[in-house]
């Protein structure tokens, strides 16, 4: 009869368990978006150099230089659905110039300014890139077309 009434309580006490684990990880998931998102907004021009940087010395588009970049206000948070990194998409207007003897030396839309996206990521409470663009669309967009990969985070904002 103790054994029931043992295994009655363990039942009780791991229901009670589970019930408070999943507000809290929601609770703490959440604030760890609002904590991103300000240290994003922080450290944001940082972040754009470093992008610049590594954008510019990755090499694509194949035969074009970076030369100038606008950053725009919309930036939007989305977190991966495997990893659940957080993930911060700003939208960004790229201009480039044929590197000479390349392919695109002749191409004449090469001097039109691109719309991009900024591809950033929060991992162990630091922001980072790649230097890794999404040509031809803008942040909303970004998390539109890759639905599959990235779920919208509450907090999206402009500058």
């Amino acid at each position: 009869m103790l054994w029931i009434w043992i295994l009655g309580s363990a039942a009780a006490l791991l229901v009670l368990v589970a019930l408070t684990a999943v507000p809290l990880a929601k609770r703490w998931r959440q604030r760890e978006v609002h904590v991103a998102m300000r240290q994003f907004k922080v450290q944001r021009e940082q972040l754009e150099a470093k992008f610049m940087d590594l954008a510019q010395s990755i090499g694509k588009p194949r035969g074009l230089r970076w030369l100038d970049s606008d950053w725009l206000s919309a930036v939007t948070f989305a977190r991966d659905r495997q990893s659940g990194l957080i993930t911060a998409f700003a939208g960004i207007n790229i201009r480039f110039e044929a590197i000479e003897g390349g392919d695109m030396e002749d191409v004449a839309a090469v001097g039109t300014i691109r719309d991009a996206v900024a591809v950033f990521h929060y991992q162990n409470g630091n922001w980072g890139t790649g230097g890794k663009a999404l040509f031809n669309m803008n942040p909303d967009e970004a998390i539109s077309r890759l639905t599959a990969q990235f779920e919208p985070v509450h907090g999206n904002w402009t500058v």
